[in-house]
């Protein structure tokens, strides 16, 4: 056996064992509503995704692709009013849910884990559903929880900055835990699967890096991977004994650097579902700080897009490699998205950034690329690989006069969290803008609200994704 090998052999089985156990009674109610919170927003942006061009050629690859359904009943394409094969309708819903970059994540982990988790269990849903095997809120609820814990705790654990994708290969592991949760697997098939989810993990920053839509399809890949990682267990194919820590392991190989240990003794105690963050703002979440920072010396100070010299983002590490990229004159949304200089501009121009800024007629703005070129940000001191605070934002005036706003922790993160009016305005803008009218959405909030109390989640969740 493998230098080691005995303390492997643990980490691996408390970690499948906190992922097959969990069950709804041991979250305590601030768990269960961050859960509800969560999956209602999650659902809100999947949908809203379904209004983005790269939808359709994605559509039409995955029916050239086929389904191996197993004869399994289909599942619902979120926004659209069509149903797919459960593997392909896995891989489009999580694409939708990420493609927009509006989707919630966890800041410390750099993950969004709810993207890869919620179409897997959607789908687990609707599956049962048509063969009369309803599930219960708590059941749902207990398997998001289950997943969000182990996504963010492969997440946390690493001591490195970004060089695979964490949303698409750590959130893939956490589909696969909450999957195996709703489905009551033992912790052995829970560990299988996992090994299962090794052998088909990938996803780079490369796609961060150049702004395309090749990172949200990551995210796709990796949760659709998830559901066959389950079958493949079902289906008895043997696995593997250490597919996270092992020497080839996903930690060692994907992350390099990275302390696990002590993040496993609080599965359990701490509650990842609890420390996610919305995004207010329609942008990658390393760019909230700015536009929060900048809408803030506005609202205090009434200046102009046309009193501006220049405009500068100070921040950690993190943030400029996700976000501090040159403005172009015609760029694609996802690199817009991804773009500081470019969402400022859109906030100078109209006070916000909506999905919408993204639109083609959006994106070739003259104006917004007049105004991005005053957009700089730089780097500080922080010697955290992983840190999105403190951000400053300093604002030069033609007047003379410098504005300054620093943020210790940006809005919407754990500490300041949105308040229900506020989530609601972003569900309903959302919910407005899929591809397909999707009628009220009252009627979904008000599900979502007393989603723990639903014997049967079926119906609700099909009324949302299938339009």
């Amino acid at each position: 056996m493998p230098e080691n090998a005995e303390t492997r052999l643990a980490q691996h089985a408390a970690l499948a064992q906190h992922a097959a156990t969990l069950a709804f009674e041991h979250l305590p109610a601030s768990a269960v509503n961050c859960a509800k919170v969560f999956i209602t927003d999650t659902l809100s942006v999947g949908v809203a995704g379904s209004r983005v061009p790269e939808v359709q050629p994605l559509m039409s690859a995955l029916g050239q692709s086929g389904g191996q359904s197993g004869g399994q009943p289909p599942v619902g394409l979120w926004g659209h009013g069509r149903q797919a094969d459960p593997a392909q309708a896995i891989l489009l819903n999580a694409y939708q849910v990420h493609c927009q970059e509006f989707d919630c994540l966890h800041e410390g982990a750099v993950l969004h884990a709810m993207a890869t988790i919620l179409p897997v269990l959607v789908a687990q849903v609707q599956v049962s559903s048509a063969l009369s095997m309803p599930t219960s809120g708590r059941a749902f609820i207990a398997a998001v929880a289950a997943g969000v814990d182990v996504a963010c705790t492969l997440g946390l654990s690493a001591n490195r900055g970004l060089r695979f994708f964490r949303p698409a290969t750590s959130g893939g592991f956490g589909a696969v835990a909450a999957l195996a949760n709703l489905r009551g697997f033992s912790p052995e098939q829970t560990l299988s699967a996992l090994g299962h989810q090794l052998a088909q993990t990938s996803g780079t920053m490369q796609g961060h890096t150049e702004g395309s839509v090749i990172l949200p399809l990551q995210v796709g890949l990796n949760a659709r991977a998830a559901w066959l990682s389950c079958a493949l267990t079902e289906a008895g194919f043997p696995s593997l004994q250490q597919p996270i820590t092992g020497k080839f392991g996903y930690l060692p190989l994907f992350e390099g650097d990275f302390e696990i240990e002590a993040l496993l003794d609080e599965l359990g105690v701490r509650w990842r579902v609890q420390e996610l963050s919305h995004k207010p703002f329609a942008s990658g979440r390393a760019c909230h700080g700015g536009v929060e920072g900048l809408m803030a010396l506005r609202a205090e100070h009434g200046f102009d897009a046309e009193d501006l010299v220049a405009v500068t983002v100070k921040g950690p590490l993190l943030i400029n490699h996700l976000v501090n990229r040159p403005p172009l004159a015609q760029p694609s949304a996802n690199y817009a998205r991804l773009c500081m200089p470019y969402v400022l501009a859109k906030v100078l121009q109209h006070g916000d950034i909506d999905p919408t800024h993204y639109d083609v007629q959006a994106l070739n703005d003259k104006r917004t690329f007049e105004l991005a070129q005053k957009v700089k940000m730089v780097t500080d001191d922080n010697p955290d690989p992983n840190a999105f605070v403190p951000q400053t934002v300093t604002v030069e005036l033609r007047d003379g006069t410098t504005l300054t706003k620093r943020l210790e922790q940006v809005l919407a993160s754990p500490s300041r969290r949105l308040d229900k009016a506020a989530r609601d305005r972003k569900f309903k803008r959302c919910w407005s803008l899929s591809a397909t009218d999707m009628g009220c959405p009252q009627a979904m909030l008000d599900g979502l609200e007393r989603f723990d109390e639903l014997e049967d989640v079926g119906p609700l969740l099909g009324f949302c994704v299938a339009g």
